[in-house]
């Protein structure tokens, strides 16, 4: 058995969700927080046999696209950090970070 672990957009995080369960595969969903631009994700945990991962991560991908998104960035003029300017910057947001993990034992209590 594997564990997926999958952290998705949050925008993306009911249409991945979705289309697992219409597969068959049941999922547990955990609220978590990128550190790049301290925006929500979606932290997905699906428990698969070995042969089904290959499915899950196909449905995953499917469902969860990067995007573009305009954000402030502070830059200082002099570089030595007495005046900050606002300066947008595009920046790509989105897509899945997905870990495999062995399952050492699995037990629905």
């Amino acid at each position: 058995m594997k564990l997926v672990f999958a952290i998705i957009h949050d925008e993306d995080g009911q249409r991945v969700m979705s289309e697992l369960n219409k597969n068959g595969f049941s999922v547990t969903k955990l609220c978590s927080t990128g550190g790049f631009l301290r925006s929500g994700n979606t932290t997905l945990l699906v428990g698969v046999e070995a042969d089904n991962v290959d499915r899950v991560i196909e449905i995953i991908e499917s469902k969860s696209k990067s995007r573009k998104q305009m954000i402030n960035s502070s830059i200082s003029p002099d570089g030595l950090g007495g005046m900050y300017v606002p300066c947008p910057v595009e920046v790509t947001v989105g897509g899945a970070t997905i870990f495999v993990t062995d399952v050492e034992r699995f037990e629905k209590v």
